[in-house]
């Protein structure tokens, strides 16, 4: 059995920043990267970045330029360093990963809440 767990939501201004963690917990961790999701009331989770274990990454537009996601492959670890936040920027944060060589099968995480003033 696999968990993830984030941590480093919180509350920030606009403008500020914010940094998200996620650790992957268990035996047997066959994942092919992480990534992370956001959903906020009222609207569909959507996809904010995902890394690759060879460190391609994608971003949604709109964090473009703003967030940077990276992964620490020895440690099942994945990081969201988030600049320049706008309260449009609130939701709650979810890890994912990826099951290897398990097509549309995923880890999550129960997530971070996040959450920008104006």
């Amino acid at each position: 059995q696999v968990q993830l767990v984030e941590s480093g939501g919180g509350l920030v201004q606009s403008g500020g920043s914010l940094s998200l963690s996620c650790v992957a917990s268990g035996s047997h961790i066959a994942i092919s990267g992480m990534g992370w999701y956001r959903q906020a009331p009222g609207k569909q989770r959507e996809l904010v970045a995902q890394i690759s274990s060879a460190g391609e990454t994608n971003y949604s537009d709109s964090v473009k330029g703003r967030f940077t996601i990276s992964m620490d492959n020895g440690m099942f670890t994945a990081y969201l360093k988030m600049n320049n936040l706008h309260p449009e920027d609130t939701a709650v944060y979810l890890c994912n990963a990826p099951r290897l060589g398990l097509p549309g099968r995923s880890y999550w995480g129960q997530g971070t809440q996040v959450t920008v003033t104006s």
